[in-house]
């Protein structure tokens, strides 16, 4: 990794994020799904950068910009959005939002409408291991 450069946000997208859920995939079986177009309403809708399901969800935000906090509020509102289009049963929505070495955790209650911001920040690749175990343990 030396020798690339990690400054856009493709490169950190392309090298550091993808090869983590292309990871957990083969772990978890999960479906990916990139860049996946989401209409709720006209006033909400997008595109999700990253959708993994199996048994359980998971929506994975990159912080545009490696603004983490904008990022956050990204992954909230995607969340929402989410609740809103599927019907899911879960009890909770999860997600994540990185910027390639930085990530974290955010937990949507569906039923008091309540998001939760995980204070742990996991970093890589000193953080891997734990990321990994997470990102697996959410889909399973």
């Amino acid at each position: 990794m030396p020798y690339i450069s990690l400054t856009s946000e493709a490169a950190r997208r392309e090298l550091l994020i993808a090869p983590i859920l292309l990871d957990v995939i083969h772990y978890t079986h999960a479906q990916l799904r990139i860049e996946y177009p989401l209409i709720v309403t006209e006033q909400l809708k997008g595109s999700l950068d990253y959708y993994l399901h199996a048994d359980r969800k998971l929506l994975v935000v990159e912080a545009k910009n490696a603004d983490l906090a904008r990022g956050f509020t990204q992954l909230a509102v995607e969340l929402i959005a989410i609740d809103a289009w599927t019907d899911s049963q879960e009890a909770n929505l999860q997600g994540a939002v990185s910027t390639g070495d930085i990530w974290q955790f955010a937990l949507l209650n569906r039923d008091s409408r309540q998001i939760t911001q995980d204070i742990n920040l996991y970093r890589v690749p000193a953080d891997i291991e734990d990321l990994l175990r997470i990102l697996v343990a959410i889909l399973s």
